[in-house]
């Protein structure tokens, strides 16, 4: 069997110097002494002296600084298992598979820097749109309270005006904070599902009926797309799931076009899976932007967002719930087309 010259065991290694040495030194010996008897001994003694000095001085100096990278690479201490692995195991391994392995592990490393790096910056924007988030409310806040005390008190008009609008604020942040909360409750898990079945298309009917009056302010129709009647049951946490479709809904109702529609859809994928979207024909979302629209605070044109009211963290809210439910959320749109968010669901359960 031929050997593979690179890829070669501390065992091989040591045979092959060993031999190279002491078939060298036999047929100098047979030259000069013209005794092959002596010869071959010659060889035999000196292969088993070369061979044993060579694999020890492999394995004590080379392998026991490889068994080192090792331990650094794994970065654990040793349990009986991988000391066997160090005494047995490694010994055998040529020097291209142990450079695959800490070359594999390099490639490792460089993924999880990656990672956190885009960990990091992730939680940089996420601060610096936090503080903003709060910022913004309390500064309006504290202007309306100082015009106020600065003499505004006394014209019954501007009172009026001012105290509403730091109320607005005021309820801004209210529900900024319960929407970080909810979110904090269902990274840690602490959130409990309650989850039973139920009709999807009878809850959407009634998100629609209770948001149906702000919706009419705009002309704009709701209404489940033609084929998708049939009731179809999920099971979930009802309540989660309407909190989800709420926030939807009203995504929808604020970039849709004045006249415009919301179409929800109900399709059964597979026996155990049901897909839900909620569809609208407004202005629609740039492709850049489609990654990342369930990240908290992230919003596509942030003037305009933050013109149409809410916290930012709507999305985050409905990707948490959906995948507390081991479930997934997507997003297919296409500007002055409109948006098709969605999310699934486990079927019926009997």
């Amino acid at each position: 069997m031929a050997l593979n010259f690179k890829n070669l065991s501390p065992r091989q290694v040591a045979a092959i110097n060993a031999f190279s040495i002491s078939l060298l030194v036999a047929i100098a010996n047979y030259i000069f002494i013209k005794k092959w008897l002596i010869a071959v001994i010659t060889f035999v003694v000196l292969f088993l002296i070369a061979y044993s000095l060579i694999l020890f001085f492999l394995q004590q100096f080379i392998y026991r600084r490889i068994k080192l990278i090792y331990k650094f690479i794994y970065q654990t201490k040793a349990n009986k298992k991988e000391e066997m692995y160090y005494k047995y195991i490694l010994p055998k391994k040529g020097i291209d598979e142990v450079s695959e392995d800490v070359e594999r592990w390099a490639q490792q490393r460089k993924a999880e820097i990656e990672v956190l790096q885009q960990n990091e910056a992730y939680r940089k924007e996420f601060l610096q749109n936090l503080a903003h988030e709060f910022k913004t409310p309390i500064f309006a806040i504290r202007g309306y309270v100082d015009t106020l005390l600065d003499g505004a008190m006394e014209q019954p008009e501007i009172r009026k005006k001012f105290l509403g609008n730091a109320s607005k604020n005021i309820d801004r942040l209210v529900n900024l904070v319960s929407d970080l909360d909810e979110i904090s409750t269902l990274e840690s898990g602490e959130q409990l599902l309650y989850k039973q079945n139920f009709i999807i298309q009878d809850l959407i009917n009634e998100v629609f009926e209770s948001l149906s009056l702000k919706i009419s302010s705009r002309q704009i129709k709701t209404d489940i797309k033609k084929g998708c009647e049939a009731p179809i049951a999920v099971f979930g946490d009802k309540e989660k799931i309407r909190q989800v479709i709420i926030n939807l809904v009203a995504n929808a109702f604020k970039y849709g076009k004045p006249g415009g529609e919301i179409i929800a859809s109900v399709y059964e994928t597979d026996v155990d899976t049901v897909l839900i979207e909620v569809s609208d024909n407004g202005i629609g979302i740039e492709e850049e932007h489609l990654p990342r629209i369930f990240e908290r605070f992230y919003r596509t044109d942030t003037a305009r967002s933050r013109d149409k009211g809410g916290t930012g963290l709507g999305l985050a809210i409905c990707k948490h719930i959906i995948e507390a439910h081991a479930q997934t959320m997507h997003v297919r749109s296409k500007p002055d087309v409109g948006t098709s968010i969605g999310f699934t669901l486990e079927g019926r359960r009997d």
